[in-house]
């Protein structure tokens, strides 16, 4: 008789850990909801970017955060909008299983089709040992944002070149592709020093707007990437300690 008893056991450790998710997932807000000025092009739900391919766990283009940190962007948001500026997020919340695809795609030493944009100084079997690509992300725990600024007025991009078809991601606009957004030096994504936030090559017009976004985000709880000058992290961020892996749908 002791078999349905295991049985219920079973059942409640599952509706237990539905319920605990359920609970956390609904601290996770559309940053829309909260700032609809806020211009949002999910790359990674795109087939844009260094993969090639819409990313495990992308259902939808659309920015999940935790509230604490859709509620700090958003004051970001109001603070550059006084300056001319709005934000454009490129990516939010990233399931575990985003990760683990990314994982996957930079053990697959064969596959540099997008290398000419992407990387293109930087050799495929040094993307872990350089910290491009890591087993574990500060996206999954829902308070990390790539970002970027845009002209007030901005409209988010709504056609994506093949990857691949323009060059160097480091150099000029023209030479890579050329978003609506304010010129940060480089492209989104582009795995090279002038992407690290305190680069001087990018020169004093780049490293100024780098430096408002930068110092504008930090005021509001933020913390940068200091090798990526999009990547910022809600310095008291609810779960620092867990990493999420339900779709962005």
């Amino acid at each position: 008789m002791r078999y349905p008893f295991i049985i219920f056991l079973c059942f409640l450790f599952s509706f237990t850990s539905c319920s605990s998710r359920a609970k956390k997932n609904a601290e996770f807000v559309d940053v829309k909801s909260v700032n609809p000025s806020i211009v949002v092009e999910m790359r990674y739900a795109s087939s844009y970017n260094f993969v090639g391919a819409v990313v495990d766990g992308y259902k939808k283009d659309k920015c999940l955060l935790t509230r604490k940190a859709a509620k700090a962007l958003s004051k970001a948001q109001s603070e550059l909008m006084l300056m001319g500026f709005g934000l454009k997020v490129y990516d939010c919340y990233r399931p575990q299983k985003a990760v683990q695809h990314f994982v996957r795609w930079a053990k697959d030493l064969d596959d540099t089709k997008y290398k000419s944009e992407f990387y293109p100084n930087i050799d495929k079997t040094d993307l872990f040992k350089l910290g491009y690509i890591a087993e574990s992300s500060s996206h999954s725990r829902g308070s990390t944002v790539d970002v970027t600024l845009v002209p007030l007025k901005a409209v988010r991009t709504t056609l994506f070149p093949d990857p691949g078809k323009y060059g160097d991601c480091s150099q000029k606009f023209g030479v890579r592709f050329q978003d609506d957004s304010i010129d940060m030096g480089t492209a989104y994504d582009c795995f090279s020093e002038k992407s690290h936030t305190a680069n001087e090559s990018v020169g004093r017009p780049i490293q100024k707007v780098r430096q408002i976004l930068k110092s504008v985000l930090e005021k509001k709880g933020f913390v940068n990437f200091d090798k990526e000058w999009w990547h910022f992290t809600l310095k008291d961020e609810p779960y620092p300690d867990q990493s999420f892996d339900f779709d962005v749908i």
